[in-house]
């Protein structure tokens, strides 16, 4: 028998209808050939893509040139930019901004590599490191609201290259998801003095029937009213509106967290297309003390139809509980085989 779940965070409902699907293997969809030949993102290849904007890379290395880690370039089709002039106008129930922002690229390995299971955990570390990096930069410009960390891998999930990187893009008003869940969050906070996210963390992590994966400081759980098959949200323990305030100490445990939790959907779902997005508090405003950091994954295994887009409902033919199981029984030597273990103290959720 299925269900109708509120998501609590957006207020949207979602079916679960579990009598489409029983297994894993009933979710398989190819991420792609691999497709070989010239790549503008591998090292060697840096006056194929703009001028980077910012790097980590080898002392004495000039900009531009190989010996980096991780490079940042602008995107070379954007949809917004920085040079644009900020300008609003309206004439009655329509109001227009000029498409001022930022677009940029993070280009994650000198390597051609496909997904972050493919680095070592302390190359991949260098990337979060870059991500926070690139916050800080554009959060400091007081014109911008909102800067969106996300990633596209596999051309089902609007990868138009194959080398593993990541996008940023900052805009000059908050995303009405993000409006969404910030005010949820608001209104739980004055109803319970408490944050949303942190009473969800304490009820799942009491019932773990959702938990997939979790090590010392993060958990990644299949949500109650997950959208899709194998949707997993990543949260930080302790409470943190900002990820552009993730502590030092924490980013080798997130960056090897995320490569786990990767790992075992790689494995579970045999390499799935998916996005992942961080959603973070706005840059502006004071009142964002009662939201909570968190990176949304969604394997991209379902099609979005007419139902869906007709009524604002999902319908999610795996139950939560169950695809948060299958993930727990993936075997750990498999994860190892996929990405090096991490080394400060992973488990699986139950």
């Amino acid at each position: 028998m299925g269900e109708i779940r509120r998501d609590p965070v957006s207020g949207r409902w979602v079916i679960i209808a579990t009598d489409r699907a029983a297994r894993p293997h009933d979710f398989f969809v190819s991420r792609g050939e691999r497709r070989g030949g010239f790549c503008p993102f591998c090292e060697g290849n840096e006056d194929r893509t703009p001028a980077e904007m910012a790097a980590v890379r080898a002392a004495g290395t000039a900009p531009n040139t190989p010996g980096w880690k991780v490079r940042v370039v602008p995107n070379k089709f954007p949809a917004l930019r920085l040079d644009e002039r900020l300008t609003v106008q309206g004439a009655g129930l329509h109001q227009v901004m000029s498409g001022f922002g930022a677009h940029e690229v993070i280009i994650e390995c000198p390597r051609h590599v496909v997904t972050p299971t493919e680095m070592a955990p302390e190359e991949y570390a260098v990337v979060v490191e870059t991500y926070l990096s690139r916050s800080k930069v554009l959060s400091a410009n007081e014109r911008l609201s909102y800067v969106l960390l996300f990633k596209n891998v596999g051309t089902a999930a609007g990868a138009s290259i194959e080398h593993s990187h990541s996008q940023l893009i900052a805009v000059p008003v908050m995303p009405k998801r993000v409006h969404e869940e910030m005010t949820s969050c608001d209104a739980f906070y004055r109803d319970r003095g408490e944050c949303m996210f942190c009473e969800m963390l304490r009820q799942e992590l009491e019932t773990r029937e959702r938990v997939a994966l979790e090590s010392g400081s993060f958990v990644a759980l299949s949500p109650f009213a997950a959208r899709f098959p194998f949707e997993l949200w990543v949260l930080p323990k302790e409470h943190s509106p900002h990820f552009g305030r993730l502590g030092e100490d924490l980013v080798p445990e997130f960056a090897a967290f995320v490569q786990q939790t990767l790992a075992r959907l790689e494995v579970c779902l045999q390499d799935p297309p998916y996005n992942f997005a961080i959603h973070t508090a706005p840059t502006t405003g004071t009142d964002v003390g009662h939201f909570h950091w968190h990176l949304e994954l969604i394997p991209r295994v379902t099609e979005v139809a007419g139902f869906e887009w007709g009524t604002g409902f999902y319908i999610n033919p795996m139950e939560p509980e169950r695809a948060a199981e299958h993930l727990r029984r993936v075997p750990q030597t498999q994860v190892e085989a996929k990405v090096a273990p991490m080394s400060v103290g992973t488990r699986a959720g139950s």
